[in-house]
């Protein structure tokens, strides 16, 4: 069933992975990543121990993972789906 943006955002928040039905990558969505999930080091000086806040992920087509922003045309979008 096709939703908003907005309904996408809230199916994330309850730990659902969305993507758009027009996206041409196999295997590609999106989920929620909570604040502080994933820890990690390193060697640049000042941040380690900060708090990582929480932010939208992306699996890619080639099986990447990386912090996704949305565009205009994701946000105004009517064709967002849940993904099992």
């Amino acid at each position: 069933m096709d939703m908003n943006f907005g309904n996408a955002v809230n199916a994330m928040e309850a730990g659902k992975k969305v993507a758009r039905k027009g996206w041409n990558g196999k295997g590609m969505f999106l989920f929620l990543v909570a604040g502080d999930a994933w820890g990690f080091e390193s060697d640049i000086e000042g941040i380690d121990g900060l708090y990582g806040a929480p932010f939208i992920c992306m699996k890619t087509a080639d099986n990447n993972l990386i912090p996704w922003l949305a565009s205009q045309s994701d946000v105004l979008a009517e064709d967002w789906q849940e993904v099992n």
